[in-house]
């Protein structure tokens, strides 16, 4: 039996090494590119494929067209145990946490007693020697006058 990576949107597709979307890439299949198939676990197809251990991968059967009729059920390899394990800096991590600072509400606190100014009106407000202020305005204003028309005469 053949399988045979036709026209597709996931253009090429993964081959892993079991048949699980989370076990090591070990290769791709290109559009038009055949492979024996071996047997079917799941959602995927066993394949021949040299790049993989024992000489076989695994790809998603739902990317494949298969010919040739029904697979046989195979089992799947063990579960391979990484080379590395894959561990966080707790130092590091640390300093990523953001613990939220509690806040004090916002409090309405009474203002202080309002103090309105008060002024004492003076009676008869007069100028230094008692004059009234009105008199002294009044002979401004006449001294301003007297001025302008002077200088109006002087100019004619």
């Amino acid at each position: 039996m053949i399988v045979k990576l036709l026209t597709t949107v996931y253009d090429p597709i993964n081959v892993r090494a079991g048949p699980n979307a989370l076990t090591e890439q070990i290769g791709v299949l290109l559009v038009g590119q055949e492979a024996n198939a071996i047997g079917q676990y799941g959602d995927y197809i066993q394949i021949e494929y040299p790049g993989g251990p024992g000489g076989k991968g695994w790809v998603y059967s739902t990317y494949v067209d298969l010919i040739g009729g029904p697979l046989p059920l195979v089992e799947p390899p063990p579960t391979s145990t990484p080379q590395t394990t894959k561990t966080i800096d707790p130092t590091l991590a640390a300093q990523f946490i953001i613990t939220a600072q509690p806040t004090r509400l916002p409090t309405f606190t009474e203002p202080p007693p309002l103090s309105i100014p008060t002024f004492v009106v003076e009676e008869g407000a007069t100028a230094p020697g008692g004059i009234p202020m009105g008199f002294i305005i009044i002979g401004l204003g006449g001294l301003g006058i007297f001025i302008g028309l002077i200088a109006l005469l002087r100019r004619g």
